[in-house]
């Protein structure tokens, strides 16, 4: 028989028990094969057979429920059976401002505010709404208007602030949503909301539920990537964690997986000493056959997850460091990013990778932004977090479009709330806070499927309520997967008893004055 090339005590293909490993794990393996273990098992397998019986054999298997369309990009797409539709975008890139953008002082430009300046904003406006608990206490809610100006950009005339002048250039290419609200008032569950669909932990964000439904277009990077903007110790940084890229109760080869901005790109890639890639190969073909004996043993989905996390670590180690190598760039790419884009980890330099992704086939890119969480002294931070954002933004969407991506790939800009246009603390002519706002805020969406050259919804005239068409973050969510070509309310996991999904159980609906 032929020997494993791991082992050197056997001449015939091992088991579990005779490959290479620690004695107390072959311990706890042995202990599977008892009389009691084996009934045990046994006495599950059937139960589940005869819930099967009454159920059907979908119910139990957690599958995506969807009609056919043409043929997915990947096996487990084709086994879901996506998209529903001829998608208009292959691949989505979420830029995701975490703190809050202030929409009063971006893109609601509200010139008769300037009249209301310290005079306190109407009860009539702010009705009802729950306040946090950084301006309940106040005595006075002080009209603070923008402390910039906004110029018209473009063949529309597209009012944006002077704090986003390469975003103005492309004003003509984006769709503005003014009436973006949510449910949440504070930062956590307002951005699990926005990633997840939920405001509890626990739930698969979108790139997950993409990953899961679509599948990968390259079989040498991940389906879904996260990228981090390195911390600006001015800007006040609401932490973010790997809670917002989890798959929740989805397989863990779901999960978006993080490009590092120091050191190796990808955790533990780069082989130890004495370690070359025959080895590894060898290695790693005995581990997964160690775990394709325990996922015999126990049934365990997660081990085949464990096994393709494996295979796929293995391929990075050649498709991440070519992905990072930026030295064949042309002089254009840095005229059009800037000089930042060569520090890693900064907006610029993410942006550039987001687009070094997409070009790989990545189906869903995240790039997280912290800082705009401004309750004081926002003429001094907002200038310098939309310095850090405002022309990657822009290099970003004209490198797409440029290079022929733009048309089958959605980028998508937006926060988990607004800012209140009434100021937090102290008011001056100078100087002012804002408290966090739900009610409206502005986010927007290019690429594919989208229209471009327009503003959707209205809020009134304090930017505090929305007016016309408003957009609720299921809504958006919604939106987001129609690109791709998936019905939101097809596209279900069973869990827990329910046909779970994206956009929750409440309504939602495809926003579609923002479709092309």
């Amino acid at each position: 028989m032929k020997q494993h090339p791991l082992c050197t005590d056997t001449e015939h293909n091992p088991n579990v028990m005779e490959l290479p490993v620690p004695v107390q794990l072959k311990q706890e393996w042995a202990t599977l094969q008892t009389r009691r273990h084996f009934l045990g098992r046994t006495g599950k397998v059937l139960g589940w057979a005869a819930m099967s019986s009454f159920l059907g054999n979908r119910a139990l298997r957690g599958d995506a429920h969807a009609p056919a369309y043409g043929k997915a990009d990947s096996q487990a797409g084709d086994t879901l059976k996506l998209p529903h539709f001829a998608p208009k975008a292959k691949r989505a890139i979420y830029l995701f401002m975490s703190g809050g953008p202030s929409q009063v002082d971006l893109w609601d430009y509200k010139p008769n505010l300037a009249a209301l300046y310290d005079k306190d904003i109407p009860d009539s406006v702010r009705g009802a709404q729950q306040l946090t608990g950084m301006t309940a206490g106040q005595a006075r809610f002080p009209i603070a208007p923008s402390h910039w100006t906004f110029k018209r950009f473009g063949e529309t005339g597209t009012w944006v602030s002077d704090l986003l002048p390469y975003t103005g250039r492309m004003a003509d290419q984006l769709a503005i949503i003014k009436s973006t609200n949510t449910e949440a008032i504070n930062h956590e569950p307002a951005i699990m909301l926005m990633n997840t669909g939920n405001m509890n932990a626990g739930k698969p964000c979108l790139g997950s539920w993409l990953s899961y439904g679509l599948g990968s277009m390259n079989d040498n990077l991940p389906t879904f990537m996260v990228l981090q903007t390195k911390l600006n110790t001015k800007e006040n940084n609401q932490p973010v964690s790997s809670r917002l890229w989890s798959s929740g109760f989805l397989s863990s080869e779901y999960a978006g997986v993080g490009l590092r901005s120091a050191g190796d790109p990808v955790l533990y890639l780069t082989d130890p000493d004495g370690v070359n890639r025959e080895v590894r190969r060898n290695m790693l073909d005995a581990v997964n056959e160690i775990n394709r004996q325990t996922l015999d043993e126990l049934g365990d989905p997660e081990t085949n997850a464990r096994i393709a996390q494996y295979e796929m670590a293995y391929r990075m180690q050649t498709s991440v460091p070519e992905l990072a190598d930026l030295s064949k760039e042309p002089k254009s790419t840095w005229d059009l990013y800037g000089p930042e884009a060569k520090e890693p980890g900064t907006f610029a330099y993410n942006c550039l990778m987001a687009r070094r992704l997409a070009e790989r086939g990545v189906r869903f890119t995240q790039v997280y932004k912290r800082g705009w969480d401004m309750h004081d002294n926002v003429t001094g931070i907002l200038p310098i977090i939309c310095g850090e954002t405002d022309r990657g933004c822009y290099a970003l969407v004209t490198d797409l479009k440029q290079r022929g991506l733009l048309d089958d790939t959605l980028v998508v800009w937006a926060g988990e709330f607004g800012r209140t246009v009434y100021s937090q603390g102290g008011l001056s002519a100078d100087n002012y806070g804002r408290d966090h706002h739900p009610r409206c805020y502005t986010t927007w969406m290019t690429g594919g499927g989208i229209r471009t050259g327009i503003t959707y919804g209205e809020t009134d005239e304090y930017s505090y309520n929305v007016v016309k068409d408003p957009v609720t973050v299921r809504d958006f969510n919604a939106t987001i997967l129609h690109c791709l070509g998936i019905d939101h309310n097809k596209l279900t996991y069973k869990f827990q008893g329910l046909d779970q999904k994206l956009t929750g159980p409440t309504p939602a609906s495809v926003v579609k004055g923002l479709l092309a």
